[in-house]
């Protein structure tokens, strides 16, 4: 699927754009294209923009003091990735995004997007809609981790994303869920 209808039909599923407001929005992006490994943005980056993944996988991670690995967010097609923290407090990065395998995506800048916002009603509410869903998602898995074990996680992500786990390496898997390789290996054979 092209670019341009990938972006229409996922915007269609929540604002109703003229085809001429959509040609003046899908104006503003930039297509970028990512090797597997490839950073996107690295802790203490500038963050001027976000990203809109038509293909492949991303993934937002932070690491610690003790240089341990925390998966914060994968992205799969129709799913964006940025450090939104640095981009709306324009502040440096505190997350990475890098590439799980080789990404295509679009990119708008924050100042496009704020533009578009104030002269597009539907696009503001798109993207308060997407903020509000990321929102919600955040927090969802953030009470799974504080009331779940990790049978409990696992389950729960291969029934919302059960693309990701022939997508992404078992041992992001693990690095997502909190747990070993080993401790997965036992989840998923227990699954099945």
């Amino acid at each position: 699927m092209q670019a341009e209808q990938l972006l229409r039909e996922h915007i269609a599923k929540t604002a109703t754009l003229t085809d001429e407001q959509f040609a003046y929005f899908f104006s503003h992006f930039q297509p970028r294209a990512f090797k597997k490994g490839q950073v996107v943005i690295r802790e203490g980056d500038k963050v001027d923009c976000e990203y809109f993944v038509l293909s492949g996988c991303m993934k937002t991670f932070f690491i610690n003091d003790d240089v341990k690995m925390f998966i914060l967010q994968f992205a799969m097609p129709t799913w964006w990735a940025s450090d939104y923290q640095a981009m709306y407090s324009q502040t440096r990065a505190t997350v990475n995004v890098d590439c799980i395998t080789d990404v295509e995506v679009l990119a708008l800048s924050h100042t496009d997007r704020e533009r578009l916002c104030s002269e597009i009603h539907q696009l503001e509410y798109f993207f308060r809609w997407r903020t509000n869903r990321g929102y919600l998602a955040a927090m969802r898995r953030l009470l799974s981790v504080m009331n779940n074990d990790a049978k409990s996680r696992y389950e729960e992500l291969l029934q919302l994303y059960p693309q990701l786990y022939n997508l992404v390496p078992k041992h992001l898997i693990a690095a997502y869920l909190g747990v070993s390789r080993e401790t997965l290996s036992r989840l998923h054979h227990s699954s099945h």
